[in-house]
């Protein structure tokens, strides 16, 4: 599968490199995506960085087949640039996975109402606003949207995520 990874500044560094890295050892493409192409962007503790392979201007969510937005304080960062905001609706019907502040993106693109969910603790009360189902559980699945709330969930939400990619990868990879 092309999965997009949206990544913004001060993202949780375990959050995108523990996936990124399981995510690829199962023969996917990630490609990180960004507000600009070729940015290097920081992990908020300060052991990771990475660098952006496609602007979110650049590219459509047809050119994917799934979404991973990793948590931090990346996700609020991005759900202020509507282009962002676009992007991640166009993934509506497809896999999405969140992992802790991710969510908030998933909110602000209106993709959370009725949806049972779970992330970071703060966020869960934001999402209860929002009328989602909220669970406080190490990861939860939802059809096509896979959550969870922390660092220490990464093992279930790294599972979960490629069970879920595995059932979704059955048809053809996306056009690019």
């Amino acid at each position: 599968m092309r999965i997009a990874c949206v990544v913004g500044p001060e993202y949780e560094d375990s959050e995108l490199r523990v996936p990124l890295e399981a995510f690829r050892r199962a023969g996917h493409e990630v490609v990180i995506v960004g507000t600009k192409r070729g940015a290097t962007l920081h992990g908020k503790r300060g052991q990771d960085s990475v660098t952006t392979d496609a602007s979110v201007a650049d590219v459509g969510p047809r050119q994917f087949d799934a979404l991973f937005i990793p948590g931090g304080h990346s996700p609020d960062n991005l759900r202020s640039d509507e282009r962002v905001v676009r992007f991640v609706q166009g993934f509506r019907d497809r896999p999405i996975v969140a992992v802790c502040h991710g969510p908030q993106l998933l909110m602000s693109a209106g993709m959370v109402r009725g949806r049972r969910l779970t992330a970071w603790k703060t966020i869960q009360g934001d999402l209860r606003y929002t009328e989602a189902d909220v669970v406080d559980e190490e990861v939860v699945r939802d059809e096509n949207l896979v959550t969870s709330r922390q660092p220490s969930d990464l093992d279930a939400f790294v599972r979960e995520s490629l069970r879920l990619f595995d059932e979704a990868g059955a048809g053809a990879h996306a056009p690019l």
